[in-house]
């Protein structure tokens, strides 16, 4: 049964539903029946390699081009029937900012503005440069300006109308760590403000620390849900348990720690590293206590008790190596 819902969306419900996108470029398969929904409010983030679809996918879903086949609505528009009405909507930052070189950052807002049919600018455009830190380079042509500046710039013309939907393709490429920093933070403060937010990134430490949710794409959707669920899904919860080297002859071995720790039955595996033991376990909180008992008991000496947390990059190094391998089956 199709999920699919018309575009007169609820308040709080899906402000983007797209099902089975596809794009193909001259007979070359880009997008491959991609489907997802984004909620009101979400930062959804879109994670893949370079050719994986992350761009022409915020491209369909901005009516900048169309899908080959699928459909979708986006605040309330639906694509292909009200694709104009849908670009006054949303905010848009292309990977490549397209300013005009020869204005001025303040006149470049105040142009985009008058195309938005927006009359009293001037307002808005002092708030956006002052937050970007551009207001005092306000007067200078874009032309003199670095890449971090014309980025922020084209991250404030994408804000200038006020958009509740903002599309940021690779918002942090290219930016020296002060700057990247200022626009994560200014991402994070839209977040606050209940802007739905599509990032697409190949940073995976930004994703994990802005987004509600990722969807890790090779062109097709590979997984999509919170971050800490995928670590759940993937690596299970797992504790690293770090021993005392024992003297010659005494004490217990790290093998046979892995005993005793495998005798529990919501212990699901132990894995010796040197005098470390990593243990994949149901409940980390409920049964550490258990275990650090019975090891003790059993004449290990256990320094200290750590949860190991993998990163996004664990995760999504995972998922591309399982469909690689899947490809080539």
């Amino acid at each position: 049964m199709s999920s699919w819902k018309d575009p007169a969306i609820s308040e709080g419900g899906a402000v983007i539903q797209a099902e089975g996108l596809v794009k193909t470029y001259d007979q070359v398969l880009a997008v491959d029946r991609v489907s997802l929904q984004v909620s009101r409010g979400e930062v959804f983030g879109l994670l893949g390699p370079n050719g994986a679809g992350k761009t022409t996918i915020i491209r369909i879903l901005a009516a900048l081009i169309a899908p080959t086949a699928g459909r979708a609505s986006v605040a309330g528009c639906r694509l292909g029937r009200d694709d104009r009405i849908l670009r006054g909507l949303i905010g848009l930052l292309p990977e490549a900012p397209g300013l005009y070189q020869g204005l001025s950052a303040e006149r470049n807002l105040s142009f985009y503005a008058t195309m938005h049919g927006l009359v009293e600018s001037k307002d808005s455009i002092e708030r956006y440069l002052r937050l970007l830190g551009l207001w005092d380079r306000r007067a200078e042509p874009v032309a003199v300006f670095s890449k971090g500046m014309r980025q922020k710039l084209a991250l404030a013309r994408a804000l200038i109308h006020e958009p509740q939907l903002l599309f940021l393709d690779e918002p942090t490429s290219g930016l020296d760590p002060a700057a990247a920093r200022l626009v994560r933070n200014f991402i994070a403060d839209l977040r606050e403000e209940g802007r739905t937010i599509v990032l697409c990134t190949h940073n995976l430490e930004e994703a994990d620390r802005l987004c509600d949710r990722v969807g890790v794409l090779n062109g097709q959707l590979l997984a999509v849900d919170t971050p800490a669920a995928l670590r759940k899904t993937l690596f299970g919860k797992q504790v690293v348990f770090h021993l005392a080297v024992p003297g010659e002859g005494e004490g217990l071995s790290a093998g046979g720690c892995r005993d005793v720790l495998l005798a529990f039955d919501f212990v699901h595996g132990v894995e010796v590293h040197g005098d470390k033991l990593l243990v994949t376990l149901e409940d980390p909180e409920t049964h550490n206590p258990a275990l650090v008992r019975a090891l003790v008991q059993a004449g290990a000496g256990v320094q200290f008790v750590g949860e190991l947390r993998h990163r996004l990059e664990d995760v999504y190094l995972r998922l591309m190596s399982a469909a690689e391998e899947g490809a080539h089956e």
